[in-house]
């Protein structure tokens, strides 16, 4: 069995975290008509004509955990495996997903289920069983983390 990983789940944290999350959603669909899913942005970004607001998000994200560190003086904790091929194929994994999939789970999840997309709705409940399966196997039959 593999040890436990203590996380610090608050709510206030996850409720700000949730609220800021939805507005960029928000503000994109608003300003721009486009769907805020990471994956369009980022491809877009390389491949589009309308770069500058793409590369603005992108660099939001990016300096978000920046501005944590202003905010607060700590870091943000991060706990990310130091296997790198089982990341590299965790990787390559989620491309061809959210290539299959048409979007991924922010563009799907929270974009998509709130336009009461039935087709966001498949995506998202095939997400979650891959990833609990995923989960379950690693932990259970595998016997360690990726």
């Amino acid at each position: 069995m593999l040890p436990v990983t203590p996380t610090d789940f608050t709510p206030w944290l996850s409720l700000g975290g949730g609220v800021l999350i939805g507005l960029s959603a928000v503000m994109v669909m608003a300003l721009f008509g486009r769907i805020a899913g990471i994956v369009g942005i980022t491809a877009g970004a390389v491949a589009q004509g309308d770069r500058r607001w793409r590369i603005a998000f992108i660099g939001g994200l990016l300096a978000a955990p920046l501005v944590w560190l202003l905010a607060t003086g700590a870091a943000p904790v991060q706990t990310v495996s130091d296997n790198l091929g089982g990341m590299a194929l965790a990787g390559l994994l989620v491309g061809v997903g959210t290539s299959l999939g048409s979007g991924c789970t922010s563009g799907h999840g929270v974009c998509g289920l709130a336009r009461l997309s039935g087709r966001s709705l498949a995506a998202v409940v095939t997400f979650m069983v891959f990833a609990a399966l995923a989960v379950f196997v690693l932990r259970h039959l595998v016997g360690g983390a990726v």
